[in-house]
């Protein structure tokens, strides 16, 4: 009689690629000892996720796996994250370098492009290639997911990379494997989860298996003690989270008081209707601190432009600049030369190194959890050396969007605790400090 486990078993794909053998001694001595151990399992293991929390240093170690995994290497990130990519490359003693198209690929090395220039590279030339924040791929049904994992199906070693997986979110996790040749996201839809009415969910006796499976080529941490490290320097001074909401005045058709959104309909006019109040609370919060650098995080753009005219020396990095003119500004707000950014988490929540900036505001707030984490997590990061205050500015009727995204961070914290706990039997502290 076949049982679940085999069952499983079968939906596995038999084709992965086994990596060159790699010992930590062959990694660069600029790594920490956890990341060196990290990097040569994912060069064995050859198809690979690193979902490492931001701060513990995915970049470095993309680099250092691109540089032992091909002779010709191509890392695949957001366009303000390439630049930063090709500076970090030089802490290793390696010269990465930014291209548009294949002309640009002159032989081997280590070259870094933007999601939006993919299609122009011969992924025939490649023998690795890194996706940088690769949850881009939870665009399931989108050209972009489809695109990646297509284009790059032959390229031998394959790494992904990304601070927040979300492994309960099947349209993201499915990707990812898929992405990586480990499992077809039909073949895992099927093994692993269930249809209704909610949508796709976990199966109740499925998760021990999947994390189980997910931890043959993924390793996940949210801190280096969680491989065995060493946590000095990893442990933050704190994070404050202030709620300011705005009263509503605002009543629904057919309602005394205002107590549900609507839809997005309703959300969107509630939006609109507060913008007023929630740039001048913003404004307030920033004015109160004249000497600190701050990040000011929108969703539409009139509440940027409000705010960009509010602020005295507000820069607002929006959507219709060009690439390279958005990177610009924002590796500028990074060197300290403008002091107060306006942007939106779409933009620039992923990739970005702020540490010397510890304070912010969202003037509005999206249903995205990863977003927010990700935008909290431009300064809230290693290397921050002060408390961060994030002010959260909603009208009071949003309040259930707050609680939403609560919501989706307890879940997705519950899966990441898992696969951590399962990964510590896989990874023993005695083998990373050896």
């Amino acid at each position: 009689m076949t049982t679940y486990i085999d069952f499983l078993a079968k939906k596995k794909l038999h084709a992965a690629a086994t990596g060159p053998d790699c010992t930590p001694d062959d990694t660069s001595r600029t790594l920490h000892e956890w990341q060196r151990y990290i990097v040569a399992w994912a060069v064995r293991t050859q198809r690979a996720a690193i979902w490492a929390d931001t701060g513990l240093g995915k970049t470095m170690m993309q680099l250092e796996w691109a540089h032992l995994s091909g002779d010709t290497a191509l890392v695949v990130a957001p366009l303000a994250v390439c630049h930063q990519t090709v500076r970090e490359a030089g802490k290793l003693g390696y010269t990465a370098t930014y291209v548009r198209t294949d002309d640009d690929i002159t032989g081997p090395g280590i070259w870094v492009t933007n999601y939006e220039n993919v299609s122009a590279i011969d992924a025939a030339r490649l023998d690795a290639v890194v996706l940088d924040e690769s949850s881009i791929l939870k665009q399931s049904d989108g050209k972009t997911r489809t695109m990646l994992i297509t284009h790059f199906a032959d390229v031998p070693a394959r790494l992904a990379c990304s601070a927040t997986p979300a492994p309960n979110d099947p349209e993201e996790l499915t990707n990812q494997a898929e992405f990586l040749g480990q499992m077809s996201r039909t073949h895992m839809l099927a093994a692993y989860f269930v249809h209704d009415q909610d949508g796709w969910r976990l199966k109740g006796h499925a998760k021990a298996p999947m994390i189980q499976w997910m931890a043959d080529w993924a390793v996940a941490l949210r801190t280096p003690s969680d491989i065995g490290g060493d946590d000095d320097g990893y442990i933050l001074p704190g994070l404050d989270i202030h709620s300011h909401l705005i009263p509503v005045p605002i009543e629904q058709e057919g309602q005394l008081f205002a107590t549900d959104i609507g839809g997005v309909s309703g959300r969107s006019r509630v939006r609109k209707e507060t913008m007023a109040d929630r740039v001048a609370t913003t404004a307030d919060l920033v004015a109160a601190e004249p000497d600190e650098p701050w990040v000011i995080w929108v969703g539409l753009n009139a509440e940027a432009d409000a705010i960009t005219a509010a602020i005295p020396g507000a820069v607002n990095v929006h959507g219709s600049l060009s690439p390279e003119d958005k990177a610009d500004l924002l590796m500028r707000f990074a060197d300290g030369d403008i002091r107060i950014l306006v942007t939106k988490p779409s933009i620039a929540s992923m990739g970005m190194n702020w540490q010397h900036c510890a304070r912010m505001a969202f003037c509005g707030l999206g249903d995205s959890f990863e977003q927010y984490y990700q935008a909290i997590r431009r300064c809230y990061r290693y290397g921050q050396a002060r408390v961060v205050d994030v002010h959260i500015v909603l009208a009071e009727i949003e309040s259930q969007i707050a609680d939403n995204v609560r919501r989706k961070e307890r879940t997705a914290s519950e899966i990441t605790t898992a696969l951590v706990a399962e990964m510590a039997t896989r990874h023993t502290p005695k083998e990373v400090a050896a």
